[in-house]
């Protein structure tokens, strides 16, 4: 006869395997785009992030987003008296953080030389996407990662949400500043700091924290020291 339990901790196992799997992906992502693009095809660091889509790097940059999207679609969370825990207005928050990383992985971002009209659509699609993308994980870190039916919160679980905390405004931070570098700074000062990539170096730090963010959830980072896998919480 089959032990509920049983099934219950390896429910558990497998969420947090998924979590670590996400974050694993998402901090060593722009690192592998960086050096395989500088290693591999001597290109140096590119504007953005997605502009390594326009390198020898194409096929990991889709290919990563892609992975990441099916992860993120596959998550449902979990079910608390038959109402999803992981949830906003009734949808799995897996369901619009899928749709975002495969969508903004389909649809490149605008080429930097000599766009065509289409191109630049297809870039605000791509935008569209992105910010879809980074606005539903810093809703994950925020808002679902820091939920806890445990009272009083133990010591781990009250770290553990002080690192949410920090990578989901540390997300918004990041993708805040470089709105305000691409549509609020003089063309003349974008130009003048476009030699320092800020826009790759504040996309980088919200994907590592999005990864941070999804390894502590895995337990991978502060796990509990007795942990207990039902339902895996915290």
């Amino acid at each position: 006869m089959p032990n509920p339990g049983c099934h219950s901790d390896s429910l558990a196992l497998s969420y947090l395997t998924l979590r670590k799997i996400v974050g694993i992906l998402g901090i060593s992502l722009p690192f592998i785009l960086w050096l395989g693009a500088l290693m591999l095809f001597n290109k140096g660091i590119q504007p953005s992030i997605s502009d390594y889509y326009y390198t020898g790097m194409r096929n990991v940059f889709v290919g990563a987003h892609c992975a990441i999207g099916l992860f993120l679609l596959s998550y449902t969370g979990y079910k608390k008296d038959g109402v999803l825990e992981d949830a906003l207005l009734g949808v799995p928050v897996g369901v619009p953080a899928g749709i975002g990383a495969i969508g903004l992985a389909l649809f490149p971002t605008t080429p930097q030389e000599n766009p065509t009209d289409l191109e630049q659509t297809i870039g605000s699609v791509h935008l569209a996407f992105t910010s879809l993308w980074f606005l539903t994980l810093a809703y994950f870190s925020l808002f679902l990662f820091t939920k806890s039916d445990q009272k009083p919160l133990p010591s781990r679980k009250k770290k553990r949400n002080h690192v949410y905390r920090v990578c989901g405004y540390t997300m918004l931070g990041s993708i805040g500043l470089i709105f305000v570098i691409e549509k609020f700074l003089p063309l003349n000062i974008q130009q003048a700091i476009s030699a320092y990539h800020p826009v790759f170096w504040l996309e980088l730090v919200a994907v590592v924290a999005f990864g941070i963010s999804w390894l502590t959830k895995g337990k991978a980072i502060l796990g509990d020291q007795t942990q207990p896998l039902h339902g895996a919480s915290g």
